[in-house]
């Protein structure tokens, strides 16, 4: 029983984890940029209908389309102050 405990009690000092650190960072990053894609699709449709309308709004759909991708941005600065 004892031999049982000394092996539970060493397994429990290594910490291995399912997902090794860098791709779970990996997989993090590329999550945020699969929705920044899927955000930005709808987004320059809009953008692109607004401006053909009122050329006016080049300006505003310019902005709102280039800023979900200051998510990814966010996730890469993350990543390297994590590791």
């Amino acid at each position: 029983m004892t031999a049982f405990l000394s092996v539970v009690a060493l397994q429990a000092q290594e910490s291995v984890s399912a997902i090794p650190p860098k791709t779970g960072a990996a997989i993090a990053v590329g999550l945020a940029a699969l929705g920044s894609g899927i955000a930005e699709r709808s987004i320059g449709a809009a953008a692109v209908g607004a401006t053909a309308e009122d050329s006016d709004m080049f300006g505003r759909g310019l902005i709102l389309t280039v800023l979900p991708e200051t998510l990814v941005i966010l996730a890469l600065v993350v990543v390297f102050v994590v590791q």
